[in-house]
């Protein structure tokens, strides 16, 4: 075996007078690790332990290595090896695990996907990562139908919240309806379900990959300022890392030889909850409980009262839902350790209120999709609603100016972070790779912060124009294109507005081409080739939009504008 490697210096010492006590400043990775190890060492450690549930039905870390397994000899038998990309497009389920592990354990490349994608962005992922097969849930099978032709993927498997979770049938298909988006007929007469794969991956033997460091586990997709989704690569390394650095900062505040269990609303095809509440939980033996569908809160803390949970993670939003819910405030807070919420800002009302309601801390950590995801977080005993915390082990932070100069205590700058957790670049994208990093290999994350004499860090702007709705990357260029092949569209732009419920929504101005264009048409029309989360929910029309010398429209005047325009 490799001697193990010490990885990260810190470049302010400022930070370990604040440290968690027991949390060291830098972190020993074994470089001969990788991902699907980490997953085989547990389910033989934790075999009759609950690994995840979901709607009442659990499965065993046994019976996750069983069924991984199996899903991943299919695979094999399918010509799946070593590199090759396959698509994951579903919601909470227990079937994902079964897949991402499986996965893994060939050494196939996951490629998550939002099922809410709309048949434009689909195809466009499919493409850009040249996944081969896709495995997805029969409520968004439609979508799919209507690009799979136009994309490189050969094979789909289906599967609904049915299948493996003990319940067959009508039953199912009625509670279904309640809790994803409804079934719309389609066709795929060449696809195989589920539980056919895994009836014939069980007369099959898995052959386990070798595994390196350096290879890839995830295209993980996220956007830019130039509107074009990028597949950031996450490999083994960076993912194994990030497990350490944060089970390090975790260590002080929860008994990691007693069984925890944690709460999971945040969809595992995100990369904070994919993380956290998958990968991470898998390797302590932990618990997840998923929830199919968080927007219904009622059936959430119903399910939330089924367990003595000790971790939550979630966003702003969600967290305020669960306050207002008067059932959640009745429940027993007695177990809960970590509350942890990242992917959009936390206000400091919902985590004053949080530990008013529930007596434990509410903390705010800071990630992107090109960490793994985390990078700084604060501690878990404090509230984090004032910053963003403070480097977890072996990352550096280093605030710069538009010069590439490090800035000083108290000055802003843009955070910039060097890491085992950094993403070695963009998949398919040298430029985007070159564009993204120093020369010194701090990656620049676009997001503007301060830090104060105690080290601790806090955003106060962002210097790229992202949206943030509900912890969702939204890009204004995205929705601009969009909007732009509306024939009676002229020009147009896109910023983010505050909203309570959201943290931000998108708000379009545009200058009309047709006089006759009204709000309710272009946003039905953005609807119809957006996810949700990114379609506009204001409209403003103007005769022209300010610009600068050279031609730029000039988003932060339209920001500061924003709230007085109209919504359909």
């Amino acid at each position: 075996m490799q001697e193990a490697k010490r990885v990260g210096e810190l470049m302010k010492p400022i930070w370990l007078e604040h440290y968690p006590e027991g949390v060291p400043a830098t972190i020993e990775v074994d470089p001969t690790l990788s991902v699907d190890q980490l997953f085989v060492r547990s389910v033989k450690q934790f075999s009759e332990r609950p690994a995840y549930s979901c709607m009442g039905h659990s499965i065993s870390f046994r019976r996750l290595d069983e069924l991984s397994a199996a899903f991943g000899a299919w695979m094999q038998s399918q010509g799946i090896t070593k590199g090759s990309r396959v698509a994951l497009m579903m919601p909470n389920i227990l079937q994902y695990p079964v897949c991402l592990f499986g996965l893994l354990r060939i050494g196939a490349i996951v490629v998550n996907v939002n099922p809410l994608y709309k048949a434009r962005e689909l195809q466009y992922q499919l493409n850009d990562s040249g996944a081969e097969m896709i495995v997805v849930a029969e409520n968004f099978a439609h979508t799919l139908e209507t690009v799979l032709e136009k994309t490189p993927v050969r094979r789909v498997v289906l599967t609904s919240i049915g299948e493996e979770i003990g319940f067959k049938g009508l039953i199912i298909d009625f509670a279904l309806r309640h809790v994803m988006k409804k079934v719309e007929s389609f066709s795929l007469p060449e696809a195989i379900y589920f539980t056919d794969v895994l009836n014939q991956g069980r007369r099959m033997t898995l052959t386990p990959a070798t595994n390196t460091f350096d290879d890839i586990a995830f295209l993980q997709y996220t956007g830019g300022t130039t509107g074009v989704s990028k597949g950031a690569i996450l490999t083994h390394g960076n993912i194994v890392s990030n497990v350490y650095q944060v089970l390090a900062w975790v260590k002080p505040f929860i008994n990691l030889d007693e069984r925890q269990v944690m709460i999971t609303p945040l969809p595992l095809y995100h990369v904070f909850s994919m993380m956290a509440n998958c990968i991470l939980m898998t390797m302590i033996g932990a618990e997840s409980v998923l929830i199919t569908n968080p927007r219904d809160i009622p059936k959430m803390v119903r399910e939330i009262g089924r367990h003595k949970f000790s971790i939550i993670t979630g966003v702003n939003t969600l967290f305020n839902a669960l306050l207002n819910n008067a059932e959640f405030r009745k429940s027993d807070f007695s177990g809960l350790c970590i509350t942890l919420a990242g992917a959009m800002s936390l206000s400091p009302a919902t985590a004053a209120r949080w530990r008013q309601v529930t007596g434990k801390p509410l903390s705010e950590g800071y990630g992107l999709t090109e960490t793994s995801p985390a990078a700084i977080i604060n501690p878990l005993d404090q509230d984090g609603a004032d910053t963003i915390g403070v480097p977890i082990p072996s990352t550096e932070i280093s605030l710069r100016d538009d010069n590439g100069k490090e800035v000083g205590v108290g000055d802003v700058g843009e955070i910039c972070i060097r890491g085992p957790q950094v993403t070695p670049g963009y998949w398919k994208r040298p430029d985007e790779t070159e564009r993204a990093k120093t020369a010194d290999g701090f990656f620049l994350t676009g997001d503007l912060a301060v830090m104060d004499e105690r080290g601790y860090f806090k955003i106060v702007d962002r210097k790229k124009d992202m949206i943030l709705v509900s912890g969702l990357n939204v890009y204004p260029n995205e929705v601009e294109a969009v909007a732009l092949t509306h024939p009676g569209v002229l020009e147009c732009a896109a910023v983010g507005i505050p909203d309570e419920r959201a943290g931000e929504i998108v708000k379009l101005f545009a200058v009309k081409h047709s006089p006759t264009l009204s709000a309710e048409e272009l946003i039905k029309y953005c609807r119809a080739n957006l996810a949700g989360y990114k379609v506009p929910r204001q409209v403003e029309f103007r005769n022209e939009l300010p610009k600068n010398t050279v031609g730029k429209v000039l988003r932060r005047e339209l920001r500061q504008t924003a709230p007085e325009g109209n919504a359909p």
